[in-house]
């Protein structure tokens, strides 16, 4: 028992090499995937928070617009809203309205009051909502029913995507 115990002689056993290769790689495997989804979330993110921004910026293009502004510069008017919103809304002068904010993008415009009484959806005649990614900001608004009567409202403005990643 004595030689047994005291060889200095090592023996190296191949499967303990095979072993702690294996531990290795799949450490690193697992490291790769934390990492890859850390970047594709934070991909994710930058992604929304510019096309935010961009919905952010034609809303308030939107708000500001001569089209749809009422008896002061500070003030939306319903009645040009309702010559924008529905089936009888003139083709020409909707894509116009859509033109002059944002040639190259897909978007649609929600308009209310506050208190959810007069809605307005206004989109352009060839865009489909269905089955679309969306990005959406929201500014508060001024709506001049008439010209007695104004409300707040919101105005809402909805990037419209088949596919984000695309």
């Amino acid at each position: 028992m004595y030689w047994f115990i005291n060889d200095d002689r090592a023996i190296l056993e191949p499967q303990n090499d095979i072993f702690a290769t294996a531990l290795l790689v799949l450490g690193f495997v697992v490291f790769a995937c934390v990492v890859s989804k850390t970047y594709i979330a934070h991909q994710d993110s930058a992604f929304a928070l510019e096309n935010y921004e961009q919905a952010s910026l034609i809303a308030q293009s939107i708000a500001h617009s001569q089209m749809l502004q009422g008896s002061r510069q500070d003030l939306i008017s319903a009645e040009k809203l309702d010559t924008l919103n529905g089936p009888q809304a003139d083709l020409h002068t909707l894509s116009l309205f859509f033109d002059s904010f944002s040639p190259n993008v897909n978007f649609q415009v929600d308009i209310s009051t506050e208190n959810g009484e007069h809605i307005w959806h206004i989109h352009k005649p060839a865009s489909s909502s269905s089955s679309m990614g969306q990005i959406a900001a929201s500014i508060p608004v001024t709506l001049e029913l008439n010209p007695m009567q104004q409300v707040p409202g919101t105005l809402t403005v909805k990037l419209l995507k088949d596919r984000w990643n695309s």
